[in-house]
Formats: structure tokens, C-alpha cells, sequence
């Protein structure tokens, strides 16, 4: 499984949205239950998952699932 699938996994567990209507381009407009406190959570999720720690300045980025797994990609390495 890649990161952009992992990360849709993880987001649609984390924001109750079937991963099937997640995309690279989905983002907080496109996802109702996508708030601030979801974002948190999503993020917690995501650094438990794969062992890495975000910046406050790399959350403020993590406007897409996409941006979110290029993101992840670029603190694994």
C-alpha cells in the first residue's frame, strides 16, 4: 500500500468518511466532517501511524489528502 493510500485510510477512519470518496484533492471544503479538532486528530493519527512528528508550520499545510501524503512521504526519508 503507498503513503496516498495509507493516508486516505487513515483520514477516512479519522473523519468517518468511506475511503472510496477520498481523494488526492480532498480537503477540508470538500469534507463536512473535516473541522479544526478533526484536523488534530488526523494528525495524531497520522504521526502515530507512521512514527513521525509534524511541525505546527506542516500541519498549517496540510490543506489536501494529497499535500498530506507528500508531506508524509518527505518526513519519511
Amino acid at each position: 500500500m503507498n503513503v496516498l493510500d495509507q493516508v486516505r485510510s487513515i483520514a477516512g477512519d479519522v473523519l468517518h468518511v468511506p475511503v472510496a470518496k477520498l481523494s488526492a484533492e480532498s480537503a477540508p471544503e470538500s469534507i463536512e466532517s473535516w473541522d479544526s479538532v478533526q484536523h488534530l486528530n488526523l494528525v495524531l493519527a497520522l504521526e502515530s501511524q507512521f512514527g513521525i512528528e509534524f511541525e505546527p508550520e506542516e500541519i498549517d499545510q496540510m490543506k489536501s489528502i494529497g499535500k498530506i501524503a507528500s508531506l508524509v512521504e518527505r518526513k519519511q526519508q
